[in-house]
């Protein structure tokens, strides 16, 4: 039975839009078709929430933003998330829809590396784009969100590092969603070709603790044999916007992707970050942390799938609740039949700050192979009374006290990130969050 939904734009909008944007026809023809599919499809159902209300469909869609001559015109708040000490910046800012600074080494040009926003890449780089863009990672039927995703992406970077090429400085991207109302529909595309290497970490960051609207943002990686990718991030959009966030990776013989993801956003929120460890050998580690405070609802599920043999996934998840928030944390270790020798690991920790807060820590093994290795932790508990009496008893105050067993306790994903600003100004986020 089709069920008849009201979709935020139509056909015609979406075809100006297209046209507008000077996208080959086979995107246009793309976005047409996944705007026809949204209209009968669900909503996504992740475990134990339910997200039919949430605003998802009340949104500006194309917002322009002023352009940059110099990273000194940004905001401070913008600024703390650079390493002013480095001359070069391989760095993309986006200003609600529109780049508004993009600078990459020229070193890495000339080795054919390309860093640039996704609607440039889907006119300069439209075969690459077209071969790798939710055709394999990401489908656009899974739901009403992919499929809305695919019709209306306005943003996003293309990150491409040819065969052999190992990039030694991080990439990084910021998502400035300086428009209160404007949404952010990103599509991240990293492509990782045989035996490279790169690392890319981006900042979420929004204004709107009142105006309503949304994001819905979805990351591809492809990590191709003997390549490593590692990803950090940092989502920071404020109460007003309602986010969900599908992170992917497929990893091929001998690749690694490695995942660094803090999740601090003020709004209900949904993330996913998924992993196929498609070839032998493949290993990924993906780490995240997230707080929740207020009467904020969200949901993180960490899956990695194992296809190859001798393939190695590790999940760690810790996450901080306070007031009346609510989070569900699902780590899933996947073993297929077939992938003999494989080590599945996970860990889903949960402290709460407050009576009526409320955390979930479900770890799922789900093992279709007999020579495999496979295990999981979890805990769901208030703050370590003998801890704090350790400390307490060396002289520092309750509050001091409680404030370092958070850090210590967020610290396995936060030390990870990267680049040293934004590992700062993450820090900097959880002490305002927490505190």
């Amino acid at each position: 039975m089709t069920v008849k939904v009201s979709l935020p734009y139509d056909k015609e909008y979406v075809t100006q839009f297209s046209q507008g944007l000077q996208e080959p026809e086979w995107m246009q023809a793309f976005r047409l078709h996944a705007l026809e599919k949204s209209a009968s499809l669900d909503m996504p159902k992740p475990d134990k929430t339910n997200v039919s209300n949430w605003n998802f469909s009340d949104f500006k869609h194309d917002v322009s933003g002023e352009t940059i001559a110099s990273l000194t015109d940004l905001p401070e708040e913008i600024q703390n998330f650079l390493d002013h000490e480095k001359e070069q910046q391989n760095l993309v800012i986006q200003r609600n829809h529109t780049v508004a600074y993009g600078e990459l080494d020229p070193k890495l040009k000339e080795q054919g590396v390309v860093f640039t926003d996704m609607k440039t890449a889907v006119r300069e780089h439209s075969n690459l784009i077209k071969e790798y863009y939710m055709t394999d990672a990401v489908h656009v039927d899974e739901h009403r969100l992919t499929a809305l995703h695919a019709a209306l992406m306005n943003g996003g970077v293309f990150l491409y590092v040819p065969k052999n090429v190992e990039v030694e400085e991080p990439l990084q991207a910021i998502f400035w969603q300086e428009d209160p109302e404007a949404s952010l529909i990103n599509h991240v595309l990293v492509v990782a070709e045989e035996n490279s290497s790169v690392t890319y970490v981006e900042n979420y960051i929004s204004h709107n603790k009142e105006e309503k609207t949304s994001a819905n943002n979805i990351t591809e990686v492809f990590a191709k044999a003997g390549s490593k990718v590692s990803f950090g991030a940092v989502d920071n959009f404020e109460a007003g916007t309602t986010v969900y966030t599908n992170r992917r990776g497929v990893a091929d013989r001998d690749a690694v992707i490695e995942w660094a993801l803090g999740q601090m956003n003020e709004g209900d929120t949904i993330s996913e970050n998924i992993t196929h460890l498609i070839g032998d050998n493949s290993h990924s580690d993906a780490k995240t942390v997230a707080i929740g405070r207020g009467s904020q609802k969200q949901n993180f599920t960490a899956n990695i799938t194992h296809f190859g043999k001798a393939s190695e996934g590790y999940i760690l998840q810790h996450g901080v609740m306070k007031d009346k928030s609510s989070a569900i944390f699902n780590g899933i270790g996947k073993i297929e039949h077939g992938a003999t020798k494989s080590n599945a690991e996970q860990e889903s920790r949960v402290l709460m700050l407050s009576k009526d807060a409320r955390g979930d820590a479900n770890p799922i093994l789900l093992i279709d192979e007999d020579d495999v290795t496979a295990g999981h932790a979890a805990s769901v508990g208030r703050v370590d009374p003998v801890q704090m009496y350790y400390l307490m008893s060396r002289g520092i105050s309750q509050l001091e006290a409680e404030r370092l067993i958070i850090h210590g306790f967020l610290a396995p994903v936060v030390k990870q990130l990267p680049v040293e600003a934004v590992k700062q100004q993450l820090t900097r986020v959880i002490e305002r969050k927490v505190y």
